[in-house]
């Protein structure tokens, strides 16, 4: 009994460190369009939702898309959902590719799954956030859409090269970590 609360602590203070970086961070952006940045710290979030699984992107994305918007003002839930989306989305990666991070595996394969998943999560999330935007805010569809099409490029592009870097970073640690084991038995 006592293994599991120290289970669920340990998911707490991921998700609580996660969503800190990912929402502080998200203020270390690049205006690109109205209300829409290029941000690198959806590295963060990729790399969070793929380490840790679905739960944990979508409290990450949600969250985290929270604190950043908390401190522009005004919170745009539609887009906290669609970084909920994107995370849980993200969080599948583990399932998918068989826990290869775990076993230090991450090539040429796992770097196009990892950019294909983001293609993918990001069109679905912040498309979810359009039509929200549309319904619940009256946002003109053409430049909720833009926004749209704007984000999930610049996303793609970002959890593809930072999140992959940052990948291939914990792949190695996973990796040197099996090796020391391995030794130790020897």
């Amino acid at each position: 009994m006592a293994k599991k609360n120290i289970n669920y602590v340990k998911t707490v203070v991921i998700i609580a460190i996660g969503a800190a970086l990912y929402g502080f961070g998200g203020l270390l952006s690049i205006p690109v369009f109205t209300n829409t940045y290029l941000k690198p710290a959806m590295a963060i979030l990729g790399l969070f939702a793929a380490l840790w699984g679905p739960v944990v992107g979508i409290l990450v994305g949600f969250i985290g898309h929270c604190i950043t918007d908390l401190v522009y003002g005004q919170i745009w839930f539609s887009w906290a959902l669609g970084s909920a989306i994107v995370g849980g989305l993200m969080g599948l990666y583990p399932y998918i590719t068989k826990k290869n991070l775990e076993q230090g595996v991450f090539g040429g394969k796992q770097v196009a799954i990892f950019t294909v998943m983001s293609l993918i999560a990001n069109f679905v999330g912040y498309g979810i956030s359009v039509v929200f935007d549309v319904i619940a805010y009256g946002e003109p569809f053409l430049k909720s859409l833009t926004q749209q099409q704007i984000t999930t490029v610049s996303n793609t592009v970002v959890m593809g090269i930072i999140g992959s870097a940052l990948m291939l970073l914990v792949a190695k640690k996973f990796s040197s970590s099996i090796s020391l084991s391995e030794d130790s038995n020897v």
